[in-house]
């Protein structure tokens, strides 16, 4: 088949219904990571399409201010997706048309969350045990507005019961734009090897643009992926935490066949400062600074000094006390 021969250097920009991305590579939505600042970041480093954290319809519904805040788009992000989360279709196709005129591009509907407290709701990947919901659900929405609709799905919720081929054929018939397949079920969480399998399978299954999530963590693994699967988009996720480079590195790698030095730890730490910054600027100094901590360990994961600058991290509670320690980091 003509997709399983295709290259990362041959892959054309992605195409969602009428939205043009630049390239066909995506920031996955990743609750606490893919907030304004973080985005904004990876867009800078060449991301083709930007998604938003989750929102969930319920609190928009009821005009919870953390959701309003969730939903703030910086005006250099476009193309960007917002992902509402639910399981009421009622309440998902309403709030769909309540929030279209907001400056998204892409609307995108969460049913791979594997979180507990979401997956309990009948919420997230839950919906990927009940197809009659899902076809309810999703129906609802795309009726409700004119933008695009995508949505994000697993394997399964578990190895039994891998049904994101027919899951993803009912979202074909419900006019869905394009699907976001992670090749793991609930049940792996995020352990484990994706299943590249699934995706190749759901792409010659459908023929709306099939998107790749799952074990990308630079440029080989991105070229893998494509070459197995067929994937008309590659999603990145925990490889882009700590990471927002990847995106320029895959770039370069499609554009010249040649794969981008690392980092200097000086060039991380430039962008952990300058992350930092936005962060209190955009959330207020304590909780941009807290929100900053994991993001901090991921960025020198691998670095000499590391595992004590992790170790003490959780004390800064200050810019000034960040850009300090930044510096000794450096230093050795």
């Amino acid at each position: 088949m003509e997709n399983k021969k295709r290259t990362l250097q041959k892959m054309p920009p992605l195409k969602i219904g009428n939205v043009e991305m630049p390239n066909p590579l995506v920031l996955a939505p990743m609750a606490g990571v893919t907030d304004l600042p973080f985005r904004v970041l990876c867009k800078e480093q060449g991301a083709g399409l930007i998604c938003m954290e989750m929102v969930s319809a319920k609190a928009i519904l009821y005009k919870n201010k953390n959701t309003e805040d969730l939903m703030t788009i910086d005006p250099g992000e476009h193309p960007v997706s917002l992902q509402l989360f639910g399981s009421d279709s009622e309440i998902l196709g309403q709030i769909a048309a309540e929030i279209e005129e907001r400056p998204f591009d892409i609307l995108d509907f969460n049913m791979g969350c594997p979180v507990p407290k979401v997956v309990n709701n009948g919420e997230g990947s839950a919906l990927m045990k009940d197809p009659h919901l899902v076809r309810k659900i999703v129906t609802s929405m795309v009726k409700a507005v004119k933008k695009p609709v995508t949505v994000k799905i697993r394997k399964g919720f578990n190895e039994e019961s891998a049904n994101a081929v027919e899951i993803a054929k009912i979202l074909e018939d419900c006019g869905v734009a394009a699907i976001a397949v992670h090749g793991r079920t609930r049940a792996q969480f995020y352990s484990g090897k994706a299943d590249w399998d699934i995706i190749r399978r759901v792409k010659e299954a459908v023929s709306i643009p099939v998107i790749g999530n799952g074990d990308v963590t630079d440029a080989a693994s991105a070229e893998a992926l494509v070459e197995q699967t067929g994937c008309d988009g590659i999603m990145i996720g925990r490889g882009a935490e700590g990471n927002p480079w990847i995106f320029k590195q895959i770039l370069h790698y499609m554009e010249t066949g040649e794969t981008l030095a690392r980092p200097t730890q000086h060039e991380v730490k430039e962008m952990m400062l300058r992350h930092a910054r936005m962060q209190v600027e955009y959330k207020g100094g304590a909780i941009g600074i807290r929100e900053m901590r994991k993001h901090v360990a991921w960025y020198t994961a691998g670095f000499p000094h590391s595992a004590k600058l992790r170790a003490a991290i959780n004390q800064v509670e200050s810019l000034q006390a960040l850009e300090q320690m930044l510096n000794e980091w450096e230093r050795g």
